[in-house]
């Protein structure tokens, strides 16, 4: 279902989850909203540390993970910061508590929404996606990112518009952009995802990692 290409520092995590009901009919638990505090005790707590070596992976391939360009993960640090990190939807809600205790940026995209095959690979120079209904672009140019076959839906840094989740999902592909530099720390994400995900009702049929591969 989704191929890998070898990636010195990448440690991809992905899981596959259906819904019991389309998105808009299942609420958020107190539980899981709770998480996007940084009061919260949580299970993982991100240090500058973990931020740099998302920054290394990041910048791999030629991208700048700097300003606007900053990982999603820091993005949602200082919201929460500032108080300001909202409950949007149960899958949404899951992604921003896991990444922003971990320190790692993850993707939840509609899986019905993409098309055909897909692939985490490099995005070549002058690649761009539309990550907002404003139409605003990302450079994608030299990120790691996923791929379908109409172009690049989801990175670590700003998801494309067009598969975003929305009130009728039922089928959602979370990826976690981890490092190889962070030993454990990517599977210990994946697991503390799908018990929050498992919690609304959700099944989780697929979880695996690629981590470690050589280019």
């Amino acid at each position: 279902m989704l191929a890998v290409d070898p990636h010195p520092l990448l440690d991809a995590g992905r899981i596959l989850v259906r819904l019991p009901r389309p998105l808009g009919g299942i609420d958020s638990p107190a539980s899981i909203r709770a998480g996007l505090s940084l009061e919260t005790h949580a299970p993982m707590a991100s240090d500058d540390a973990v931020r740099a070596a998302i920054r290394r992976l990041l910048r791999h391939g030629g991208f700048k993970p700097s300003g606007r360009n900053k990982p999603a993960s820091e993005y949602l640090l200082r919201a929460a910061s500032q108080g300001a990190l909202g409950s949007i939807n149960p899958v949404v809600d899951v992604c921003n508590v896991v990444s922003l205790h971990s320190g790692l940026p993850i993707s939840v995209v509609d899986l019905d929404r993409t098309a055909g095959p897909l692939t985490i690979r490099v995005a070549p120079a002058g690649t761009r996606c539309v990550f907002n209904a404003s139409g605003q672009e990302l450079d994608l140019s030299g990120l790691v990112a996923l791929a379908d076959q109409v172009g690049f839906c989801a990175n670590a840094v700003k998801d494309s518009h067009r598969t975003k989740t929305h009130e009728g999902t039922r089928r959602v592909l979370g990826v976690i952009w981890g490092s190889v530099e962070l030993e454990g720390r990517c599977g210990q994400a994946l697991g503390w995802f799908r018990d929050m995900i498992t919690a609304v009702g959700a099944e989780v049929e697929l979880i695996e990692r690629d981590a470690g591969r050589d280019v």
